[in-house]
């Protein structure tokens, strides 16, 4: 007989293309940005677009950003069940930066179907690497505990790191301490920030932003390790650099899909501020290197 029908849940920040969520139906959780008085849904909203954040922090406008309530996580999980879903897979940004998975885990325990919440640990791209991860493997015939365990996996695997031209955005919101910010400003240094178990961590600073790039190069590399990879370069207002920065890698990496350029979403864009980039590298998933390797893969470098 076959299994129980499983939906995989994630959020606007995991900043999946429409066409990924489209091909895996993957149910995708607004989060809300809050420009000055108004309040918008990411990815729902148009007023909610990257280049308005980006925007409103030039011009010192407040802008902040907000959770789904557990009570709307479960109406959300009421109505993936009226659909017909028995399980859920539930695929978050980090915990300890967002209180999302904390919803996720409260409307669990009184949803009408199982659900299984995952603190990815990550941000961004490699959350959304992590639910691609667990809709395959449900495709694949894995149950929801299978699934869940291969989206914690890879997003364990994932690496976050990236570039602000300033800590002022990421200390507004309390994800760096004022004095890292300060120090940084006084000294005028470039800062490289990873995501380390959950967590932001700054590890290396440098003089300018071209020199950041380079470096944010040479990590991504140094993480793909020779292995087949999927990489996400992000960027808030600052497209060519991202380009840039997506070119080079292209010619280094052993890559089962291009290159993917986006624009960081208005939730996180919201917390780094314009210039930022940032680079996701992904374990690929053992179908895609299958798949890369065919004699018809595509050996464009960048999308």
């Amino acid at each position: 007989m076959p299994g129980p029908r499983i939906a995989i849940v994630t959020d606007s920040p995991a900043s999946l293309p429409e066409e990924v969520v489209e091909e895996h139906g993957i149910f995708v959780v607004p989060l809300q940005v809050i420009i000055g008085a108004t309040s918008y849904d990411e990815g729902v909203d148009e007023g909610a677009s990257p280049a308005m954040v980006a925007q409103a922090l030039r011009e010192f406008t407040p802008v902040s950003t907000s959770r789904p309530s557990p009570a709307r996580m479960l109406e959300i999980y009421a109505d993936i069940a009226e659909q017909g879903y028995e399980e859920i897979v539930s695929v978050h940004l980090s915990g300890e930066m967002s209180g999302t998975f904390d919803s996720a885990l409260v409307a669990s325990r009184t949803a009408v179907v199982p659900v299984h919440p995952v603190d990815s640990r990550q941000v961004g791209p490699a959350t959304g690497y992590g639910a691609v991860a667990a809709a395959v493997a449900v495709a694949s015939g894995a149950s929801a505990a299978e699934a869940a365990l291969a989206a914690r996996q890879r997003a364990e695997a994932s690496t976050s790191l990236f570039y602000v031209d300033t800590l002022e955005y990421l200390r507004r919101g309390g994800r760096v301490g004022a004095a890292a910010a300060l120090l940084g400003g006084a000294l005028a240094v470039k800062p490289l920030l990873r995501v380390s178990d959950g967590k932001i961590d700054s590890f290396e600073k440098v003089r300018t932003a071209g020199r950041a790039l380079a470096r944010l190069e040479e990590h991504a590399v140094q993480a793909a390790d020779e292995q087949p990879v999927e990489v996400t370069v992000a960027h808030l207002a600052s497209p060519e650099r991202a380009e840039a920065l997506a070119a080079k890698l292209a010619g280094r990496l052993d890559l089962v899909t291009p290159v993917r350029i986006a624009e960081l979403g208005a939730v996180l864009g919201a917390h780094v501020g314009p210039g930022m980039v940032a680079v996701c590298v992904a374990p690929a998933l053992e179908g895609a290197v299958a798949a890369a390797s065919g004699p018809d893969s595509d050996d464009s470098p960048v999308e």
